[in-house]
């Protein structure tokens, strides 16, 4: 329960000051999520269960183990967190990609669904939600709540940068959801951006302001 797992390999550390750095351009930025995603991958799936079969190597047969036919899905919050999906699917070919297309209100800095299009089997699956900012919470509580609604039992949330508010936002309704973070950074701003953060993540992966 109310579990934080932070990443602190020193190639992810690395890799995510230069996506700090504000003279990043977007290829690089996108590069450098897609790299991190992946680094993060490892720490994500590490307890995915295995199973031996019996295999036939070039000078023999021998048992060895492959996954458990365990079922996962990649769901990225629209729009950054479409950055973060070929790095896990790298990892994990057969894994089956939702998308929930989620806006902040400006004025009320609150979330607006515009799209949810989820795998059939939803309820079947390991989710692992992914947007690479973790700021109020509110965009990830509401992706959590769809995901729910749905039939998403089992849900891992995944971001680069996590503001302690939102954090506690998450697990004060989903004390189930473990988060994995690669930094929880100081705090949010008046405006609800994380500091020091790394800006907008959908406009510094796009180009876009």
């Amino acid at each position: 329960m109310n579990k934080v797992i932070i990443t602190e390999h020193p190639l992810i550390q690395h890799k995510l000051t230069l996506m700090r750095m504000k003279d990043t351009g977007s290829k690089d930025f996108r590069e450098l999520l897609t790299e991190i995603t992946m680094l993060m991958g490892y720490e994500v799936t590490k307890d995915l269960p295995l199973t031996d079969i019996e295999i036939d190597t070039p000078v023999g047969k021998t048992n060895s183990k492959i996954l458990a036919g365990k079922k996962l899905a990649i769901v990225p919050i629209l729009r950054a967190g479409i950055g973060m999906v070929d790095g896990f699917v790298s990892l994990i070919p057969a894994a089956k990609v939702g998308h929930i297309g989620l806006y902040r209100d400006p004025e009320t800095c609150k979330p607006v669904e515009y799209y949810c299009k989820l795998p059939q089997d939803i309820g079947e699956r390991e989710v692992f939600l992914v947007d690479p900012m973790l700021a109020t919470g509110g965009s990830a509580t509401a992706a959590i709540e769809l995901l729910r609604e749905k039939g998403a039992k089992n849900i891992r949330l995944i971001n680069l940068v996590a503001a302690p508010e939102g954090i506690e936002e998450v697990h004060s309704k989903y004390p189930d959801v473990d988060i994995y973070v690669a930094s929880v950074d100081e705090k949010l701003d008046d405006h609800k951006y994380i500091v020091p953060g790394l800006g907008d993540a959908g406009d510094r992966l796009f180009g876009t302001k």
